[in-house]
């Protein structure tokens, strides 16, 4: 019983509205706005009214960024507080603290104790069937390689394991697409692939960190510091769990622990779908889908701006979400996208004309995956 305490207090967050509201919320959106062009797309407001309001409401999303966290709940904040999953790296005085008040909960992602478990699935259930809005990363954890990974159940299972479809409230998944043109942790987690990498130090991490703090506040104050081009989230279609279980025929409450799995699968392969559906395409992954396209060799403007122009029009054609610019304007978003690939050195420039930087394919692979799905035939 005194470990159960434990595990509990060191799960259970302690929400202060204050916090989340006022000063939260208002830190999310300087750093959001400061950082990226925020963009949002595809919110289907007549279905959202459809929800019932006694619905529990659960986002499910891809994981690009440590950056997700911030910039959903700032996108939230207007109309719901969101109860996050934070692994062991939040576990930091003061950062324990302020991420607790702010209704995360804390998970031992790789904890294999079963009494542990048992109190992570109670509380998820519990919070579940008091209707707590949760957001929930359904890859289980950032993607390293810039593609959508094959979708974790745990999380899920706990809540859906003792669902009575014909007596519990509702629960609602709303699918979440996240894309950014820089993802900030893009170098760490394409060289985190390498088996052969030398493993970075703390020190290394923090005077790294520390130095990209200094240099980016350096170039504010010298009036050249720029933004890191477009984040983007998309909303799909909400997926009713009480219209699944009375469409499949399925009461998760009386699976047996073999076939509950194998249902849960299921659900968590449509969800992933449905995300996949919805990730915004931005310029900067097209653009590193061209270069790619053409390993070594050279493009002028006129030829960027035509591939660009057929790629857009291809993957409109097959649904894909891109991100809504003017055809007028297309030119200058293809030029800040140049830019800022130029300022990373993935790109080179000679003359007018420009190619890939063959060292760094795997930064541009990495934002080139990120569409990936829709250069299949949908």
């Amino acid at each position: 019983q005194k470990k159960v305490m434990t595990y509990a207090r060191e799960i259970v967050p302690s929400f202060n509205a204050y916090l989340y509201f006022r000063i939260g919320y208002w830190i999310a959106k300087k750093i959001a706005r400061m950082l990226y062009r925020v963009r949002v797309g595809l919110v289907h407001d007549e279905q959202y009214a459809a929800i019932d309001t006694g619905s529990t409401v659960v986002f499910v999303m891809n994981h690009r960024s440590n950056m997700d966290y911030i910039l959903v709940a700032f996108l939230a904040a207007e109309r719901t507080t969101l109860s996050y999953a934070v692994g062991e790296w939040a576990k930091i005085w003061p950062l324990q603290m302020l991420i607790r008040a702010m209704g995360a909960f804390f998970v031992r992602r790789k904890s294999g104790n079963p009494l542990y478990r048992r109190v992570l699935e109670r509380y998820i259930h519990m919070a579940t069937r008091e209707g707590v809005c949760q957001a929930v990363f359904l890859e289980g954890g950032l993607s390293r390689d810039g593609m959508l990974r094959q979708p974790k159940l745990g999380l899920v299972d706990y809540m859906l394991r003792q669902f009575d479809f014909e007596n519990d409230r509702d629960i609602v998944f709303i699918p979440v697409g996240i894309n950014y043109d820089r993802t900030i942790e893009d170098r760490s987690l394409v060289r985190s692939l390498d088996p052969e990498a030398e493993k970075r130090s703390w020190w290394f991490v923090v005077r790294t960190t520390i130095g990209f703090i200094r240099r980016s506040f350096f170039l504010m104050i010298i009036s050249r510091w720029r933004r890191y081009g477009y984040a983007g989230v998309n909303f799909g279609s909400p997926v009713s769990i009480k219209n699944y279980c009375e469409t499949r025929g399925v009461d998760f409450s009386k699976l047996d622990r073999g076939e509950r799995f194998a249902t849960v699968e299921d659900l968590c392969r449509e969800l992933m779908g449905a995300i996949a559906g919805v990730v915004p395409i931005l310029p900067l992954s097209i653009l590193a889908t061209i270069f790619l396209g053409v390993r070594e060799q050279w493009l002028d403007v006129d030829e960027i701006e035509d591939r660009t122009n057929i790629h857009i029009r291809d993957l409109k054609k097959k649904g894909a979400p891109v991100l809504e610019i003017p055809r007028a304007t297309r030119i200058h978003a293809i030029g800040d996208a140049l830019d800022h690939l130029l300022l990373r050195n993935l790109i080179e420039y000679s003359g007018d004309r420009y190619r890939m930087v063959s060292k760094n394919i795997a930064i541009l692979q990495y934002y080139a995956n990120s569409i990936v799905h829709w250069r299949e035939e949908k």
